[in-house]
């Protein structure tokens, strides 16, 4: 902040200490290209309506090319006392051609910056829709591969039933395309020009914001001038579903944790992407899943911060909203690091067959089963819940397998149960058995495998 960059309002110079504090061209310059952009439509706006002569649009747009090439090569020198990236692009335009002062006529920094960041943005999620669906098919391909594993499925962390590993590798893919889903909202949100607001109350110029939009490619102008400038909505939003994919990443990093363990054993995660102990050294450490848990913390937290800014502040623009940028990048970065780093790492992991086929042939697994044969026969499913568990608890009471118990026992249990009850323990017919629409039956699954490829051709 200086005397020029205000105009004659100000007689002294800012304090140093001031526009130390006050500065964003530290982190704002991430905007520098979306600025440009905009720039570049609104200096062809302002000649069509006569403000600009030929001549002059012509600088402007060479003098915003050279800068372009400058910052492509990264060369372009940032200063600190003009404040942010807008100050920064204008003042080196001027310094080339002195049409760039005509450059901010019918426009404020409010909806210079709004523009920038919403073209910013809408650029961001395409990336993050397309390393979304980077990683559901590296989940499809891991699927696929491993098509015929079957692990026991869990509730509370305690063996459930059993399911394909590409069933449970599906229901990440589904999380994912929702994710993808609220994104693609967020874009919508975010496709809708503010430039032409002015700082509050638009401009007295005939500004032709049609064009503008045109452009730059925006779907919608914006309605109010003062919801234009002070809006940071589609922020939060983006916040907002960052933090549920950030979310849904952390439980999959999880599960990996999990399964690594020597206790589950049922994956091996490469060299490549694991770490060791500086003390121990047998260790072999899933580090990068958890990291990729850990880091969901920055996201969520960048979602209550934006929260917080925005609650107390009145209509319009008001300086604090200078502090959504920073967060806004580092939720961006994290969550498409995140993606990439995890699809990359899928890739490098082996499924410990053995270890999954000793788990899933756990005959617990199908108590369930035992219950519905039991319906089959005609008995309430209430009473078949109470009969199974009398059988789980005399096999636990004799430690042995719930297989194990004579018929004899059995009879005594239920007159119902015969010798074909034991059939339901067969782990292939149990999940074959399954016809509901999304359930583990390795048929239906095939079926979703097939459906999955043909959507991630997107």
């Amino acid at each position: 902040m200086s005397k020029s960059a205000w105009g004659g309002r100000f007689k002294a110079e800012a304090a140093q200490r001031l526009r130390d504090y006050t500065e964003s061209v530290s982190f704002d310059h991430e905007l520098a290209r979306h600025d440009i952009a905009g720039s570049k439509a609104h200096a062809k706006m302002l000649a069509r309506i006569g403000v600009l002569k030929a001549s002059e649009l012509r600088d402007i747009l060479k003098g915003l090319d050279e800068i372009l090439t400058l910052l492509d090569a990264g060369k372009f020198a940032w200063r600190t006392e003009l404040e942010d990236v807008h100050m920064n692009v204008e003042t080196e335009l001027t310094r080339r051609y002195p049409a760039g002062a005509k450059l901010h006529t019918g426009r404020s920094r409010n909806d210079q910056v709004a523009t920038a960041v919403r073209l910013w943005l809408k650029d961001q999620i395409a990336e993050n829709r397309r390393a979304v669906t980077t990683l559901q098919l590296a989940l499809h391909t891991w699927a696929e591969r491993d098509l015929d594993v079957v692990i026991p499925g869990y509730t509370h962390l305690q063996r459930a039933q059993p399911v394909l590993l590409a069933h449970h590798l599906l229901a990440y893919v589904e999380m994912l395309e929702r994710d993808a889903s609220r994104l693609a909202d967020c874009a919508e949100r975010a496709d809708v020009l503010p430039l032409g607001s002015g700082a509050i109350a638009g401009s007295t110029l005939p500004l032709d914001r049609a064009f503008v939009a045109k452009e730059l490619g925006f779907a919608r102008l914006s309605e109010n001038s003062m919801d234009a400038v002070s809006d940071r909505d589609f922020v939060v939003e983006y916040h907002a579903a960052c933090a549920l994919l950030a979310v849904h990443l952390s439980r999959f990093a999880e599960d990996l944790i999990l399964w690594s363990t020597a206790e589950f054993d049922f994956i091996r995660i490469g060299d490549a992407y694991t770490t060791g102990s500086s003390l121990m050294p047998q260790k072999k450490n899933p580090d990068l899943a958890e990291l990729a848990r850990g880091k969901s913390a920055r996201v969520i937290g960048h979602l209550v911060a934006s929260l917080t800014l925005l609650k107390g502040l009145p209509m319009t623009y008001n300086r604090d909203l200078q502090e959504d940028k920073e967060a806004l990048f580092d939720t961006a970065r994290t969550v498409q690091a995140t993606l990439l780093i995890l699809a990359e790492m899928l890739g490098d992991i082996m499924v410990n067959r053995d270890a999954c086929a000793r788990a899933a042939a756990d005959p617990l697994l199908l108590a369930t089963d035992l219950a519905d044969w039991l319906v089959g026969k005609g008995v309430p499913f209430r009473q078949a819940h109470h009969l199974v568990g009398e059988a789980v608890a005399l096999a636990e009471s004799r430690r042995i397998s719930i297989t194990e118990i004579p018929l004899a026992d059995w009879k005594k249990i239920s007159p119902v149960f015969d010798p074909s009850a034991l059939e339901v323990f067969s782990l292939q017919t149990g999940l074959a058995s399954r016809p509901t629409h999304g359930s583990p039956n390795p048929k239906l699954v095939k079926q979703q495998l097939a459906r999955w490829k043909k959507v991630l051709r997107r």
